[in-house]
């Protein structure tokens, strides 16, 4: 009987969450059909059947399981469609519950758990452990005068307080950003671009584009500057990986997209090669398919550097976390007019401000500052973007 595990749906999915089965427990489903609904680290995404076959559900919706691990069988219909039980009587417990049950040294056996199906979480571990919070004394009556004096709703005089539970997703994203800032030795550099001429470029492009093909957005313009230059400065296209450099052959440019509570950095693959045009066209392709949920796994890996574009929301300039397995990070702020200095007189200017942030690793200061001023030089002179 075929085996249906956790699959792996991007390249630094660890574990997924269930979010619902497509087809019913008993269900005679095809091969590519649409199987289950999975939560992962960067989105929710559909995983197809690989067989054909009745569907026996082992883990229900809402369940967690790590990569690998059986979440169903597909085969002959059987009397009774109940899920088996795990092999060796397998504690229910999420990886992070285990993780920190053996470094606590806890029997997972003695704890209940408060998860969907009695799984043990990570708080039911934790309410075991040597700091668990001792049993909370007897109330007693405050006094008039203590009760007059309290600010707000409770002690704390924050008032009613609402607790609101992460998704799978942000729960990820939360756990990699800190790991990654207590990791990576990163610092920033920053520069101001003189937009002018590609203000005008845009002007003129604009002027020629259709539907089929629209004109390039200064972000569209920022990521091939960034290819040409990621191809000309290799390190700025690697990562530090345990003592090495891995320098990568492709040069592959994600793009930050704000999605609903997430941000989501789908790839437009090799950016150094394709025309501004074309990258464009996949741009906002991958934005759609972000926003309507429908981007795909291979989407979502293999990206050698990130973009990461505020502009829209009027900052100017800001610091981005580097993702893990990059160098670096392009944070672009707002497209601002400002008064400058040109010919000895005073006129109006447009600029826009780039922060570099880099792993200290792979990049130092001079590597980062001779990489974003090849960006800016290219931004500044946007023709060599059409060539």
């Amino acid at each position: 009987m075929p085996e249906i595990v956790m699959p792996r749906l991007s390249d630094s999915m660890e574990e997924g969450t269930i979010i619902r089965w497509l087809k019913a427990d008993g269900d005679e489903v095809a091969k590519g059909e649409e199987l289950v609904e999975i939560e992962t680290d960067k989105a929710n995404m559909t995983h197809e059947a690989e067989a054909a076959g009745a569907l026996t559900i082992v883990v229900p919706d809402g369940e967690t399981r790590p990569i690998g691990e059986l979440i169903a069988y597909i085969g002959e219909v059987v009397a009774s469609t109940a899920a088996p039980a795990p092999a060796g009587g397998r504690i229910k417990a999420s990886p992070v519950a285990r993780r920190i049950a053996q470094e606590l040294g806890i029997d997972l056996a003695r704890v209940s758990g408060s998860g969907p199906g009695g799984r043990i979480v990570k708080g039911d571990v934790e309410r075991h452990g040597p700091n668990a919070a001792p049993a909370p004394a007897p109330a007693v009556a405050a006094s008039p005068a203590t009760a007059a004096a309290a600010p707000g709703d409770n002690a704390s005089g924050k008032g009613e307080v609402t607790t609101v539970e992460l998704s799978r997703l942000q729960q990820t994203v939360a756990r990699r950003m800190a790991d990654a800032k207590a990791t990576v030795p990163d610092f920033a550099v920053s520069t101001d671009v003189d937009m002018a001429a590609a203000v005008a470029l845009r002007a003129q492009l604009k002027a020629l584009s259709t539907e089929a093909a629209p004109a390039p957005s200064f972000n569209d313009m920022v990521v091939k500057a960034s290819a040409i230059a990621l191809r000309e400065h290799p390190r700025a296209n690697g990562s530090y990986r345990g003592g090495t450099f891995e320098l990568y052959g492709r040069v592959n440019v994600g793009i930050a997209v704000a999605a609903a509570d997430a941000l989501i950095v789908p790839t437009v693959f090799d950016a150094d090669r394709k025309p501004l045009g074309q990258i464009a066209l996949d741009a906002r392709a991958l934005a759609g398919r972000v926003r309507a949920g429908e981007i795909t796994p291979p989407e979502l890996s293999g990206g050698t550097f990130t973009i990461s574009n505020l502009g829209m929301f009027g900052a100017t300039d800001f610091t981005a976390i580097v993702n893990g397995g990059q160098a670096a990070i392009l944070a672009v702020g707002a497209l601002r007019e400002e008064p400058v200095v040109a010919d000895g007189a005073v006129v109006a200017g447009k600029r826009m401000r780039l922060t570099l942030c880099s792993d200290h690793r792979i990049l130092n200061g001079a590597d980062a500052a001779q990489f974003l001023a090849r960006i800016r030089a290219l931004l500044e002179a946007p023709l060599a973007l059409l060539m």
